[in-house]
């Protein structure tokens, strides 16, 4: 068995490495941590590759949030092959972590303080400490210590560790400072225990308490208690407690107002309370305060300065009788929107300062005896922040080095730049001027880590970049070079060393010094120039470079062959949509260098596995055949076949063009539109060099099925025309309408749908369809129709005229019906007789007339429901829960039932309480079941219709029998010899509200199977045969004229051949006469769910 510290030991491990991941995951670092880049093969660009990007930063301004390690493919947990990839290349100290603005409690249990640092450079940094600008001596004093870059101060107090710290990290390049971070001690006093004197005032006189708050640090919150805890004084428009003094303001005192006030204070970081002594109010008794004009008592300073994105509170609060009424106003504009009032408008509020909130503010506090103001300046100020920094840079000695870094702030931003942490001042080659830094005839000495500071009173925020000066001896990357040019082209031969400072550059060829000509030149950068090259150019061309660190040749050999020629076949060749055509491309070329083939289609690389299998190259040493099978229009166009060796690259063109269905029409304009015609126009859509012969116009609708062709005049469109007259439109549709063209080789793609339209109105054209009746409710006349689609309604205000008579009469009854979706009218008439026959017509109509009818056809009234109930119903009981009821339909006439209704119920209850069962259909009997047993009915018949329901036969009375027994058979007993089963049991006996028996149903079933053999015997025993094989169950029930009763333990019965068995409670008088016995054996009864 194992230790049971084992699992606690793994669950540990793998706690650390989750919580291990999640700090590296979430650690910041700047790109310069995580991307290292590799140098170009230029020595002199100030923004070479070289180039890497530092965190840059600032007192009061918030760094920049780097990305998570997570977000990238650099991890903290990458392999050693590659950080020593990444680290292979020195560089200065990038700050990954700057210590940060700390406040800390002199209560806290743990004296320790620590400043964060961290910074990433090879070779790695060491740290050092500044307070207040003075080195920290970590080994001389022993409260301080450095673990890696941070700082822990043992036993910190105020009156030592309190200022400003900046963390120094170093290597072999250079040193770079942090920003300020300020440390900060929260500590909140006690109030002096002195008696406080009482203040007595008398009533409407306004009072100031003072809180007169203990030494503390920061800030801290004021509140007041009344009395004694829990009750604090509620500000309102007569009570104000300052945030600023903490003093409580009461403008007009009342006789509520007597008693005990406490100051309580709250440090914001600590959370620590302190409570003064109590200040007792009292009232005087010479009299009671008249009424005076305001006198503002709370106030903002005289100027606030706010920095932006803060929140400022503006407070304003006044003495006086009556209580006054504080507003407030900006001098110069409106208070900005997102400004609130807070305590009784003591309070302004301005949440998220910007620049335009900044000028004059003034409260105002009123009465009815006059009113007083004061007015304050706000001004908001924005710490610096970068508008272009300083980045890495590396140049040749001698050269020149401008920097520049911008920042925004108010007050404007002045700079400053560091070298190395030290200050930098202005010398002869050093020029520093509004954040430029210019460096002439740079010298290895200036190497090193540089910082321009951005900074104000508010804050100062720093860029910084390391400046490497290169000084290497002249390196050739390739060496030597082969070029082949061929006869009569340009060649140039570059020399591009890289070097530092950059080298002299001389050349010669086979030992001779080139000397520039008219062909031969000799360009700025170095390179050699040869215009319209002959044979006589070919040889060796050295290039030597030289600097005061060494020299280094590099060899070019040029080689100049004759030009290849390319022919391509055919040049112009045209084609049916669907053939075939084979374009040849030879070259003719020096047998020296090998050739490729590029072929192209209208100037970009043919690309074949998105053609599919349209495109097969076939390719020998100096031809290139392109086949183009199954030809589509898109394949049209100007075939290139580009040659190209290491000497010569030549192109060959050749055009395809190719005859196809026609393009789409251009825009359908619908000219003029009437009821049934609309006047169209198009413009020729591209013929793809087949005259197109014939248009067709098609039209689609809300009502259509897609897009249909329509008639026009003329009959055909010409394929020269481009107008024509779309005919035999229906009224008031919306249409849009497409042109499609024809020509000799197909139909082509349809044009775009014009706009919609609708034509114009008409009277109705088309009369409704089917029109027919019948049914509805006794004495009324139902007509009905398929209504006519909204394609037909040729305008607004559509709908049915219904018109009918009775036959034999001459006046026609016309009744209107508004709705177009329509398809029933019904008409009521209490004195015509059901079936009476009417003539019947349906027109339709819209706001522009009558339309026509429908023909005239014969529609009888509604026959009404049944009017005479079914007779001979009668009820015969089953058994203990069903009842068969048989009835026979009632006298014909009208009202002709469809089905009939039959209602139940027992005789102690109401007949709105019983049950009701439909036929479903014109059936004459029906079996009621789920009856209680040995109990009395009521039962009745009706007819119903679709109209309604007829008159109910008179109630007729019929008992259920009595239930069947409740006991199931007993003391089962059987005897098995082979496949014979004799079994028997004892005879229920029925109680007195039960059935009597009159026989037994015995079940037989294989096990295994659903279904049942049964066997009815009127005795309480039976003789079963089984077929062999197989294990069957029986159970027995007993029957009686309430049904059948409940069954008994199930007998399972295994049957093989040659077996015989008897029940173990077996004896002489239960055994079949007769029965002869060779072999008992005892067959086990096992009780089973019933069958």
């Amino acid at each position: 068995m194992g230790s049971p510290w084992k699992p606690l030991l793994l669950l540990s491990v793998i706690s650390a490495l989750a919580d291990f991941a999640r700090a590296v995951a979430a650690r910041p670092v700047s790109y310069a941590a995580v991307l290292r880049m590799k140098a170009d093969s230029s020595s002199s660009s100030s923004l070479s590759s070289r180039m890497r990007l530092r965190n840059n930063y600032g007192v009061g301004s918030p760094s920049q949030d780097w990305p998570p390690f997570s977000r990238y493919r650099y991890s903290a947990l990458s392999s050693q092959e590659d950080y020593m990839s990444e680290e292979s290349e020195e560089f200065g100290p990038v700050f990954i972590q700057e210590p940060d603005d700390a406040i800390f409690s002199l209560d806290s249990d743990d004296k320790k303080v620590i400043m964060n640092c961290e910074a990433r450079g090879n070779p790695v940094p060491t740290y050092s400490w500044l307070i207040n600008g003075t080195n920290v001596d970590a080994e001389a004093d022993f409260r301080y210590s450095l673990i890696d870059g941070n700082l822990i101060i043992h036993n910190a107090s105020e009156a030592i560790d309190f200022g400003r710290y900046q963390c120094r990290a170093e290597n072999s390049i250079g040193i770079v400072l942090s920003r300020d971070a300020l440390l900060q001690f929260a500590y909140l006093g006690a109030f002096s225990g002195r008696t406080r004197g009482a203040v007595s005032v008398r009533e409407g006189q306004g009072v100031v308490l003072m809180c007169a708050p203990p030494p503390h640090s920061p800030e801290i919150i004021y509140s007041w208690v009344f009395n004694e805890l829990p009750s604090f004084v509620a500000e309102d428009s007569r009570r104000f407690i300052s945030q600023e003094t903490g003093n409580l303001y009461i403008s007009k005192v009342q006789p509520s107002d007597v008693g005990s006030y406490v100051c309580q204070v709250k440090n914001t970081v600590t959370n620590a309370r302190v409570l003064s002594p109590p200040t007792p109010l009292t009232l005087k008794t010479d009299g009671v305060m008249g009424e005076y004009e305001p006198k503002i008592e709370a106030h903002f300073p005289q100027t606030v300065l706010a920095a932006k994105g803060v929140t400022v509170r503006l407070e304003c609060f006044a003495l006086g009788n009556p209580v006054p009424t504080i507003t407030w106003r900006k001098m110069s504009g409106n208070i900005p929107k997102k400004a609130r009032l807070r305590k009784s408008q003591a309070v302004l509020e301005i949440p998220n300062i910007q620049l335009e909130d900044s000028g004059s503010y003034e409260c105002k506090a009123e009465n009815t005896r006059g009113g007083t103001a004061f007015r304050g300046h706000l001004q908001v100020y924005t710490q610096p922040q970068w508008i272009s920094m300083i980045n890495d840079t590396q140049l040749d000695s001698g050269e020149q080095l401008h920097w520049e870094c911008r920042a925004t702030g108010k007050p404007r931003p002045t700079y400053r730049w560091l070298r190395n942490g030290e200050p930098l001042s202005t010398q002869s080659r050093v020029e520093m001027v509004n954040g430029e830094l210019i460096i002439h005839r740079l010298q290895q000495a200036d190497s090193g880590m540089y910082q321009c500071i951005a900074e104000n009173k508010y804050g100062g925020i720093y860029s910084s970049a390391e400046l490497k000066i290169l000084a290497s001896a002249p390196v050739f990357s390739t060496n030597p070079v082969r070029l082949i040019a061929t006869v009569g082209k340009d060649v140039s031969l570059e020399c591009r060393p890289r070097a530092s400072p950059k080298p002299r550059i001389s050349w010669r060829k086979n030992d001779r010094r080139v000397q520039p000509s008219r062909r031969i030149m000799l360009l700025r950068n170095n390179t050699i120039r040869i215009i319209n090259s002959s044979r006589s150019d070919e040889g060796s061309y050295v290039c030597r470079a030289e600097n005061q660190f060494g020299s280094a040749e590099l060899t070019t050999v040029l080689l100049v062959k004759e030009p290849m020629r390319v022919e391509l076949s055919p040049i112009r060749v045209e084609v049916t949509v669907g053939e075939s055509v084979v374009l040849s491309c030879k070259v003719t070329h020096d047998p020296s260098l090998d050739v490729s083939f590029l072929w192209l289609l209208n100037t970009q690389p043919l690309n074949t596995q998105q053609e599919g299998s349209h495109f097969e190259y076939i390719q020998t040493t100096s031809t290139a055949d392109l086949m183009i099978r199954s030809i589509l229009l898109k394949h049209a166009g100007k075939y290139g076949c580009r040659a190209q060796t290491s000497a010569d690259s030549v192109l060959a063109e050749a055009e395809l063009l190719v005859r196809g269905p026609p393009g789409p029409p251009g825009v359908v304009i619908v000219e003029e539109i009437t009821d049934t015609t609309a006047t169209l126009s198009w413009s020729h859509g591209v013929d793809n060099h087949s005259p197109i012969t014939t248009y067709n116009v098609q039209a689609r609708s809300p009502v259509s099925l897609g897009w249909q062709t329509v008639k026009t005049d003329p009959d055909p469109v010409t394929g020269s025309m481009e107008s024509a007259m779309a005919v035999e439109l229906n009224p008031w549709v919306e249409y849009e309408f497409r042109v499609v063209s024809t020509n000799g080789i197909g139909t082509g793609d349809p044009s775009a749908p014009s706009r919609a339209v609708r034509t114009k109105e008409a009277v109705p054209s088309v009369a409704p369809a089917n029109v027919r009746g019948g049914n509805g409710r006794r004495h009324e006349l139902v007509i009905s129709w398929e209504p006519v689609s909204e394609e037909f309604q040729n305008g607004e205000g559509f709908g049915y005229i219904v018109a009918f008579r009775a036959n034999g009469t001459r006046g026609w009854k016309e009744k209107m019906v508004t709705s177009a979706d329509s398809t029933t009218y019904k008409y009521r008439d209490e004195t015509f007789p059901p079936l009476t026959p009417f003539e019947v017509r349906v027109g339709v109509y819209n706001n522009k007339g009558d339309g026509p009818f429908s023909g005239v056809v014969t529609v009888f009234s509604a026959e009404g429901e049944p009017r005479e109930p079914p007779s001979e119903v009668q009820a015969f009981a089953i058994s203990s829960s069903e009842i068969k009821v048989m009835w026979k339909p009632p006298i014909p006439g009208p009202g002709r039932p469809q089905g009939y209704e039959v209602s139940f119920w027992k005789d102690i209850e109401q007949e709105e309480t019983g049950k009701k069962k439909r036929t479903t259909g014109n059936e004459t009997t029906m079996l009621l079941s789920g009856l209680e047993g040995n109990t009395q009915y009521l039962v009745s018949v009706k007819g119903f219709n679709t109209v309604g329901q007829g008159p109910a036969s008179s109630a007729i009375k019929i008992s259920t029998k009595k239930n069947a027994p409740s006991l199931p058979p007993g003391n089962l007993m059987w005897i098995q010899e082979g496949n014979n089963v004799s079994l028997s049991w004892d005879p229920v006996k029925a109680r007195d509200n039960e059935s009597e028996v009159i026989g037994y149903k015995v079940l037989l079933r294989q096990e295994g199977r659903g279904h049942s053999q049964v066997m009815r015997t009127p005795n309480s025993a039976v003789v079963l045969t089984l077929p062999e094989g197989g294990t069957y169950i029986i159970e027995v029930r007993a029957v009686s004229e309430g049904g059948e009763g409940a069954a008994s333990a199930q007998v399972r019965v295994l049957t093989s051949s040659g077996v015989r068995a008897k029940s173990g409670q077996l004896s002489g008088p239960n055994l079949a006469p007769g029965l002869a016995w060779t072999a008992l054996f005892l067959s086990l009864m096992v009780p089973s769910f019933p069958l």
